[in-house]
């Protein structure tokens, strides 16, 4: 078995077949997993930044076996070391403009796209180590990617709705409408500790929209503090963000 991974590792068609399809694959169920939630970069927008990343790695390789092989007398005439790692290092930096692509900021002024962004950019990590035939932190590598994408997810929404920090926005009929939900948030004990209030809504909306940055007291169910402040008049649409 270590003979064969020794063999694996050198840069034969054999190993560069199962870099490729092992990078193609790990890629593919990461992006699946998140084209299943109705995300903008799925399953071969994953499946492509891992393949080229292990492509680029695998270059690299080739590129460090021929300089020390058959170029090696024309570096030597040149005078000047190359070096293989930029190529790699430049996949990190390229895949961020891939990553701001996803992320949104949306009306509600909501961050959407970070995971996704996040993903993309371990995605390309993963397919260099695949290229490199770093097998083992492949796998522990799309492990532990897929626990963060799929098990993580439902331990924050076991957690979150009781910290004692929430945001929330709000759409109300008129600016007199602020006065009353702060005054309801004191009562209750609740510290308000930033107050956004926008004005110029899209043509479709309503005229006036706030985000407020609550502190709970103590833990809290924070649906119970959105039906609370739901009873309000003047509330048009009240959620947690």
């Amino acid at each position: 078995m270590g003979n064969y991974l020794v063999y694996l590792r050198q840069l034969n068609i054999e190993s560069m077949m199962l870099r490729i399809v092992l990078a193609m694959l790990a890629g593919g169920i990461v992006g699946f997993e998140r084209e299943k939630k109705g995300q903008a970069a799925g399953f071969r927008t994953y499946m492509l930044v891992a393949i080229g990343a292990a492509i680029t790695m695998i270059v690299s390789q080739y590129f460090d076996l021929m300089l020390n092989t058959a170029w090696a007398a024309d570096q030597k005439a040149v005078g000047t070391r190359t070096d293989i790692v930029r190529l790699g290092a430049q996949v990190i930096n390229g895949i961020g403009f891939l990553g701001t692509g996803t992320i949104l900021v949306t009306s509600r002024s909501e961050v959407k796209g970070l995971t996704t962004a996040s993903g993309l950019w371990a995605s390309a990590c993963m397919g260099l180590a695949a290229g490199a035939g770093f097998y083992e932190g492949t796998l522990i590598g799309f492990f532990f990617i897929i626990l963060c994408i799929n098990v993580l997810p439902f331990i924050e929404k076991a957690i979150l709705p009781r910290s004692k920090n929430m945001n929330i926005y709000l759409e109300m009929d008129s600016i007199q409408n602020i006065g009353e939900v702060v005054n309801k948030v004191k009562a209750e004990g609740i510290a308000l500790y930033d107050v956004e209030i926008n004005r110029n809504k899209s043509e479709g909306e309503k005229d006036l929209s706030a985000l407020l940055s609550l502190h709970l007291p103590k833990r809290r169910d924070h649906n119970e503090v959105l039906a609370m402040l739901a009873t309000l008049d003047g509330i048009i649409t009240i959620d947690e963000v």
